[in-house]
């Protein structure tokens, strides 16, 4: 740890920094591009993002750049952050106190979904827990444009997940732990809805009944327990046990 940054925000850093690998070791990486960012502790609204040009599992807790919502660099770094994130994070950010932490990706399956009228279909496992938490966002291109941000708070309004149409999606959460389990949910929601299509013959569809509930059960889980700790503990385990240190200095 350096000298200049405090125990809350060091751990801070190597759990978000812990996440950018995660998501890497899934593969649901862009190459350099998409983002994940982290409400910093403390009243001024900063945030822990990526320094863009950097793989995923380049990513480090010193590396990391400290941001306002605006995506401006708050402290000296000789790299910058790819300014089509916070148009989206810091839009996010700014206007939800309950999400602290923005997860963006656009997989193959979470995209192609995205491309679809319907978006995600309730009728699997994973899929009946988005029931009623997801909103959609119309395409207006690449997100950059301070203009855009309203529409895309409405289009969120008080939910976690937002499609972004014929491009991809971002999970909001209160920590980095329950973001990465909601994009886990997310993505396997997308990953069966695509092999789902490719099977000839009528679905099997879930009652509105039904859906609710899950969706309601999977929130509490979320929210109420600490299984979303729990999960990304053990992806973090089994990732270093695969990958050996993540970053130099890496000792966990």
């Amino acid at each position: 740890m350096t000298a200049d940054i405090c125990s809350d925000e060091w751990r801070l850093r190597v759990r978000l920094a812990e996440c950018y690998h995660l998501v890497d070791y899934f593969g649901w990486t862009e190459m350099i591009f998409n983002h994940i960012s982290v409400r910093l502790p403390g009243e001024t609204r900063r945030y822990l993002v990526n320094a863009f040009g950097l793989n995923y599992d380049e990513i480090s807790p010193e590396n990391l750049l400290v941001v306002n919502a605006d995506g401006k660099l708050e402290t000296d770094a000789p790299d910058k952050p790819n300014p089509a994130g916070f148009a989206l994070h810091g839009a996010i950010h700014a206007a939800r106190d309950d999400v602290h932490c923005i997860i963006h990706t656009h997989t193959s399956e979470v995209s192609a979904v995205a491309v679809k009228q319907g978006g995600f279909s309730h009728d699997n496992f994973y899929g009946a827990q988005l029931f009623g938490r997801v909103g959609y966002h119309a395409f207006e291109g690449i997100t950059l444009y301070e203009e855009e941000r309203p529409r895309m708070l409405e289009s969120l309004g008080d939910r976690h997940v937002l499609v972004l149409r014929n491009h991809g999606v971002a999970v909001g959460e209160s920590d980095i732990a329950r973001a990465f389990f909601l994009l886990w949910t997310v993505q396997r929601a997308a990953e069966i809805q695509c092999h789902t299509g490719m099977i000839p013959g009528p679905d099997t569809p879930i009652s509105d009944t039904i859906r609710a509930a899950c969706a309601r059960d999977a929130a509490w889980v979320l929210s109420t327990t600490n299984a979303a700790d729990k999960m990304f503990d053990a992806a973090v385990r089994k990732m270093r046990r695969e990958r050996g240190p993540l970053w130099h200095g890496d000792n966990a």
